[in-house]
C-alpha cells in the first residue's frame, strides 16, 4: 500500500478525482477527501454524515456506503484550518484529533495524520496550509498494481504542483502549517483562487 495526495484549488476537480480513484477501483474506504468550507458553500443541514458523526459514529464509519465517498461528506472543524466538508479515513483520524482520541497521528492533526501514513512532513504542511487557504485535499492507499493510475489522476493538470505551491508560499513569508493560527479571510484565501484560475 502506498499513500497518494493530490491538493486541488477548487473543489469540483477533487470531486472529479475522487470518482476517477473509485472508477478505478480504489475502495471508497481507502480514500479522504478534505475541502475548506471557509465560504459555507456546503449545506450541512442535508448531510448524513454530520448527523451520524454527532451521534458518535464518526466519519469513518460513514465510509462504505453503496453511493461511494462523497455520499459521506459531514462537516467538521480542525485546528488552524477550519471548517472543512470531509469523509473517509483521513477526516476520521482527524476527527479524533480534534475529540481528543488518541488515532495514530491525531496528536499532530492533519500533518500528523499525513506523516503517519508516509507523505513527507514538508509536503503535508504544504497540504494543510492548502486547505487552510481554500483547498481541497484527495488522499488514497493504493495497491501497488493501482499505484500508476492512481498518481496520473492526482497528478493532473487541476491538481496543484506541490513544490511550486510551497515557494509561493515562501515567498510570502510562510514557514509551515500552524495548527495554532487563525482562519484566513476570504482576501487571504483569493490568491490560491487566482492561481488555480490562471491555469485554465
Amino acid at each position: 500500500m502506498k499513500t497518494l495526495t493530490g491538493l486541488f484549488d477548487d473543489y469540483d476537480d477533487a470531486r472529479d478525482a475522487v470518482s476517477e480513484l473509485e472508477a478505478t477501483g480504489i475502495p471508497h474506504s481507502d480514500i479522504s477527501i478534505v475541502a475548506n468550507n471557509s465560504k459555507d458553500w456546503y449545506d450541512n443541514d442535508t448531510s448524513k454524515a454530520s448527523e451520524d458523526a454527532a451521534g458518535g459514529a464518526g466519519l469513518g464509519a460513514l465510509v462504505g456506503g453503496a453511493g461511494g465517498l462523497l455520499t459521506g461528506l459531514g462537516i467538521m472543524a480542525i485546528p488552524g484550518v477550519g471548517p472543512v466538508v470531509a469523509a473517509g479515513w483521513l477526516a476520521a483520524t482527524a476527527a479524533g484529533a480534534v475529540a481528543g482520541a488518541a488515532v495514530g497521528g491525531a496528536a499532530g492533526g492533519i500533518v500528523g495524520a499525513l506523516t503517519d501514513s508516509g507523505v513527507p512532513e514538508s509536503d503535508a504542511h504544504v497540504y494543510a496550509e492548502g486547505v487552510r487557504r481554500g483547498g481541497t485535499l484527495v488522499t488514497a492507499r493504493v495497491g501497488d498494481e493501482l499505484v500508476p493510475e492512481a498518481e496520473r489522476i492526482l497528478g493532473e493538470a487541476s491538481s496543484v504542483d506541490v513544490a511550486d505551491r510551497r515557494r509561493n508560499y515562501e515567498a510570502e513569508g510562510w514557514t509551515g502549517f500552524d495548527a495554532g493560527a487563525g482562519n484566513y479571510t476570504q482576501e487571504e484565501v483569493d490568491p490560491d483562487r487566482s492561481r488555480a484560475a490562471n491555469r485554465l
